[in-house]
């Protein structure tokens, strides 16, 4: 074949292509998950979330099971976004043999339903004494927090004032709430931020009415020592709402989750299609042309295979090793590949008995010659495209072993963030959020290679056949 019938041959192959609609969507899809694949590290606000999904710690200040932010659009109440803010303004001034560094952050407040939590951090070295306080746009101030507090070793200080700053703020109702309200109130159960951006007046507790306007936080850090130093300090304001899809019962970044899920979802669909389909030819293939015994011994194989269920091996093999995505990956090819055998041995069986091989067997071609020459190249076509069928089945296969607990725990996976989710309650909690994208990931995983595949079966399927 010249290079110019292979041009002649993509072309007319890509024209059949693009004429089947199913075809087109499944290409487009695919594109867009390439794109994913490829810019997923711009995507995401946390570039570790593929190695630190487990590390509860680098989720810390994000809000725990919120929605996400674009349910405000369908939301009468609106709920504070997930916001990190840097200092508007630094002073330094000394104060005897001590210093003392303030930064003021401006937050402008729009919403009806106050953050979740308001965490104050900072980078630096030594136990400074921390001070926190806001102007509220009433020109109320509340002092918030005043307390030495020691960075812990990675250099890190961190302050949550839903946590620490009770006792401060329920001096500040104390002037506007009734004595009966507060007979009957446990400061324990005061939620700080919900009364940082309610309006000063009675019922603030039970039933509080937001404060919109602009709010100023300043926070004072009185270093003691020559040697204590602080930097970058920010607030983060941890909303009700986050993000494209929202976190889970551990903070975790969802929409992070699904943007490195892709690549094992590509991984193991691919991966697992390519091997199984290409071991199942070349399996039906050689049972064709042998035919015989060999076909009969072969076929016996193929059959104990196809007769033993996969679940129970791979239940039975992680409580002997370690769940890992290759181990399921390798199980999967080697009791996949019998997809394609039965009708890969009849085309084959067609193939064998052509004129073209018959006048190479008489010229005294090898068997190797007349299987990888003239039979094998003519089954190619419906290899691809049994790939591209095969690749949805891998991919909700992981995701059904993930589900009950077998899968790789060390990675990411659509099926692994649907196992958490299950075991997190969040069908029962109404954590629509947590269920519903992983879900709908694969299903338009599984649509894209079944679209291209359908496509591809349509148009070199009449090729197939002999004449």
């Amino acid at each position: 074949m010249t290079f110019k019938d292979f041009k002649d041959n993509i072309r007319n192959f890509l024209k059949d292509f693009f004429s089947y609609k199913s075809g087109v969507v499944g290409l487009v899809l695919l594109l867009l998950f390439l794109v994913m694949l490829a810019f997923g590290g711009l995507l995401v606000d946390f570039p570790q979330a593929s190695s630190r999904w487990r590390d509860i710690t680098y989720w810390e200040d994000n809000p725990v099971s919120a929605p996400p932010a674009w349910t405000n659009w369908f939301s009468k109440q609106k709920s504070a976004k997930h916001e990190v803010i840097g200092s508007s303004n630094i002073e330094e001034k000394s104060i005897g043999s001590m210093k003392m560094i303030t930064y003021s952050f401006k937050y402008d407040y729009s919403y009806d339903l106050a953050p979740n939590d308001i965490v104050v951090k900072a980078e630096g070295s030594g136990s400074p004494i921390v001070k926190i306080s806001v102007q509220r746009p009433d020109g109320n101030t509340i002092n918030l927090y005043s307390s030495s507090t020691g960075f812990k070793s990675d250099g890190t200080l961190r302050v949550s004032l839903n946590g620490d700053a009770k006792a401060n703020v329920y001096d500040f109702i104390t002037d506007f709430e009734s004595e009966d309200v507060l007979s009957n109130f446990n400061m324990n159960d005061l939620i700080p931020c919900n009364v940082i951006f309610s309006k000063a007046e009675e019922n603030i507790v039970e039933k509080a009415n937001a404060l919109k306007g602009k709010y100023i936080f300043t926070v004072s850090y009185i270093l003691k020592n020559d040697s204590d130093t602080v930097t970058n300090s920010v607030i983060n304001f941890s909303g009700r709402v986050y993000g494209v899809f929202g976190t889970d019962a551990s903070k975790r970044d969802i929409w992070s989750g699904i943007v490195y899920g892709l690549k094992w979802a590509l991984i193991i669909g691919l991966l697992t299609s390519l091997t199984s389909v290409l071991i199942g030819v070349f399996y039906g293939v050689i049972c064709a042309y042998y035919g015989g015994f060999v076909d009969s011994i072969m076929q016996r194989i193929f059959e104990i295979f196809v007769s033993v269920p996969l679940l129970p091996i791979l239940i039975v093999l992680s409580a002997v090793v370690k769940p890992s995505i290759w181990i399921m990956i390798l199980m999967m090819c080697v009791f996949f590949w019998t997809g394609p055998v039965k009708t890969v041995r009849s085309m084959a069986l067609q193939i064998r008995e052509e004129t073209f091989v018959e006048a190479s067997k008489a010229l005294g071609a090898s068997n190797a010659r007349l299987i990888f020459k003239h039979i094998v190249p003519i089954l190619l076509p419906y290899s691809f495209a049994t790939m591209a069928l095969s690749v949805p089945s891998a991919i909700v296969y992981e995701a059904n072993i993930s589900l009950i607990g077998l899968g790789d725990s060390t990675i990411v996976t659509w099926g692994q963030i649907l196992h958490d989710a299950f075991t997190g309650g969040a069908v029962l909690k109404g954590m629509w959020w947590w269920v519903v994208p992983p879900g709908i990931m694969i299903a338009l995983m599984g649509m894209t290679f079944a679209f291209i595949g359908f496509a591809m079966d349509k148009i070199l399927q009449p090729k197939l056949r002999t004449r």
